[in-house]
């Protein structure tokens, strides 16, 4: 059974930073692509990042490259997204997800587990 549980939400002033974190298990971790989305309320959901847990190989939205970061700790089965210089525009609920496969897939429906989502709320 796949699971994975994002933590690592909260409150932040503008231009702070905070750092999310998604626990993974029950996945061949080496088949996988795992995703970072976004969805602020009234809107859909938006592709933030994904990184490949083979070799590492990240991929970003253009509204966030130069100041997001996805890693990965093989060790710990766990993925992480740096966000710094964050904005007020970017609070909503962040969510990670896994796809079997290496291609770069940014649409949600791509992606065939989730998990249940962190708030990150950005204050003026």
């Amino acid at each position: 059974q796949v699971q994975l549980v994002e933590s690592g939400g909260g409150l932040v002033q503008a231009g702070g930073s905070l750092r999310l974190s998604c626990a993974a298990s029950g996945l061949t971790f080496s088949t996988y692509t795992m995703g970072w989305f976004r969805q602020a309320p009234g809107k859909e959901r938006e592709f933030v990042a994904l990184i490949r847990w083979t070799e590492g190989y990240t991929y970003y939205a253009d509204s966030v490259k130069g100041r997001f970061a996805d890693s990965r700790n093989n060790a710990e089965n766990t993925v992480y997204l740096q966000m710094n210089t964050l904005k007020p525009e970017e609070t909503a609920v962040y969510y990670c997800a896994a796809r079997r496969g290496f291609t770069v897939k940014t649409n949600p429906p791509d992606y065939a587990y989730w998990g249940q989502g962190t708030q990150v709320t950005v204050s003026s």
